[in-house]
């Protein structure tokens, strides 16, 4: 961004209570309460000493869908979000708009809601912080990019979780996060985190004994010595990973759209879970520990918050005419982690919820995509147990060969919906497990037959421990068709042993789904070419 008087302007005191309307045409914004451009006024002064306000963890986009796109970032103080739109790089004719105030209660964090954005149009934007003390300097101003849905249908984008598992975090010698530039360098359209975004329970040491031999050094900070109780640490764990430059440079290229799962609280966590037994804890409920942990992820992901329920995750994305994302949460809605053998639905036996089921079917019913992706974060048939160790507990949904039984029961009525209802071409995307695969879910081959057959990715981790393979539950017919996993008597491996994994989704003009399964270095592991019904 240009230092001159026409390219820099600051806020007065005014435009804080009052805000022009925007001139019609064009881009439009909507803030975190109403969009307003940015008022015109005197030229800053810009400092250059060290009080100058920084953005230490660059931009970030998401919730990208028709012409809107979320533009984050944060601040080290008390600032105002200040963000320029344009479609060149040059920032010729660019659109200036004023975001919300970043504040304490925010942990400095702030969100723009870009609207009316171009189709088919790569756009360009620029994010600087004016400062609240003078109003007269700025900070440095850092740049992001991301581009509207093809009106040909051909899209790309990758997806994958798990990051910063296990205390492997930030390790420079190993070029810290190297998968988020094996990502970066496939150009995608956008990017699915399928959960465990951040390890809350999960403390980062200086130095981790390898299997094998070896040791694997991290970057650490306070935040990350200990378990996240309190909503400081939670947002520490968040700003942990925004320190590494792989991260940075692929969120201000891809937007993301972001969900959470167990290790944004604390592991296996559902609301009645009690942390009494773990001594690591001060804080022994889960469900505070969730609140805590929802906050941070609402805070520092590029979410757009609902206004109804700032809480909901759940969501719809349409990028062109071949794809419908439909983002999920079997976090926030679920019963307790119980056998999950239930022969009804009851109080129990909730993954998804009965608000949330009602969302998704009629989304699905409504859609009219060539596909609709389920962005799930976690799979339907992998066996995942709440005690690993004694194999008890069912943390996922599947519990074991048989009929439909606990949270099974509601993925099946959901499944027959989706068949008595003509609904074609599902695809699931899951990660969670920390190993790549891919299963063909045959109702010829299940104990519950009522659904159509469909295929569902599995990847990760990004950034952790490999584990797996796990065993198949046969209620829905999962055919294994790939897997890569660590060998037999092998676990959580770390990242320099090469076995981290991100899936990569390619649709053509003509609508045709090319799903290839990718590792560390972003060579092709696995891939299928899946034809649309008609």
């Amino acid at each position: 961004m240009s230092n001159s008087p026409e390219s820099r302007r600051w806020v007065t005191r005014r435009s804080f209570l009052y805000n022009s309307a925007l001139a019609s045409g064009g881009l439009l914004v909507a803030a975190s309460t109403a969009g307003r451009a940015l008022a015109q006024a005197a030229p800053a002064i810009i400092t250059a000493d060290s009080r100058r306000i920084a953005m230490p963890y660059g931009v970030q986009s998401g919730d990208l869908s028709g012409g809107r796109a979320i533009v984050w970032s944060r601040a080290d103080r008390p600032a105002r979000m200040v963000v320029e739109v344009a479609t060149t790089e040059s920032f010729r004719n660019a659109r200036r708009f004023d975001g919300p105030v970043a504040v304490t209660d925010s942990d400095y964090t702030a969100r723009i809601d870009l609207s009316g954005l171009p189709a088919d149009q790569r756009v360009f934007y620029r994010v600087s912080f004016q400062d609240l003390s003078d109003l007269k300097s700025f900070s440095e101003p850092v740049t992001g990019q991301f581009r509207t849905a093809p009106g040909n249908g051909r899209v790309r984008f990758v997806w994958s979780g798990d990051t910063a598992g296990q205390g492997y975090g930030i390790n420079p010698d190993f070029g810290g996060m190297r998968i988020y530039e094996a990502m970066r360098r496939t150009e995608p359209h956008f990017f699915i985190h399928s959960g465990d975004t951040i390890y809350a329970d999960g403390p980062i040491p200086e130095t981790k004994e390898l299997p094998g031999g070896g040791v694997w050094k991290n970057v650490t900070t306070e935040a990350k010595s200990k378990v996240a109780e309190t909503l400081g640490d939670f947002r520490g764990a968040h700003a942990y990973n925004l320190m590494d430059e792989n991260l940075r440079r692929f969120n201000a290229e891809v937007p993301m759209f972001a969900q959470w799962d167990d290790h944004e609280a604390t592991n296996n966590w559902y609301w009645e879970k009690r942390m009494d037994s773990d001594q690591r804890y001060k804080e022994k409920s889960a469900a505070v520990l969730a609140a805590n942990g929802m906050r941070a992820f609402l805070e520092y992901m590029p979410i757009r918050h609902d206004p109804e329920n700032r809480d909901r995750i759940y969501n719809k994305f349409s990028y062109g005419p071949h794809l419908d994302v439909f983002r999920i949460d079997m976090r926030s809605y679920r019963g307790p982690n119980t056998a999950n053998l239930q022969e009804e639905m009851g109080s129990e036996t909730p993954i998804l919820g009965s608000e949330q089921i009602r969302w998704l079917k009629q989304a699905l019913l409504a859609s009219n995509a060539t596909w609709k992706v389920i962005a799930s974060d976690m799979p339907i048939g992998v066996i995942v147990y709440d005690n690993g160790k004694d194999k008890t507990g069912s943390e996922a949904i599947a519990q074991g060969n048989g009929p439909a039984r606990g949270r099974e029961l509601e993925i099946a009525d959901l499944l027959s919906f989706i068949r008595r209802n003509g609904i074609r071409n599902t695809v699931w995307l899951t990660a969670d497990v920390h190993y790549t695969a891919a299963h063909f879910y045959d109702p010829n081959k299940a104990k519950f037959q009522d659904f159509e057959p469909f295929w569902e990715f599995v990847s990760g981790p990004l950034n952790a421990g490999t584990f797996g393979p796990n065993e198949l539950d046969d209620t829905f017919g999962p055919q294994l068709m790939y897997v890569k996993a660590p060998p037999d008597g092998q676990s959580n491996l770390a990242p320099s042993a090469g076995m981290q994994f991100f899936g990569q989704v390619d649709i053509s003009e003509e609508g045709v789904m090319l799903v290839t399964l990718k590792d560390l270095d972003g060579q092709s592991l696995y891939t299928k070419e899946l034809l649309p019904a008609a």
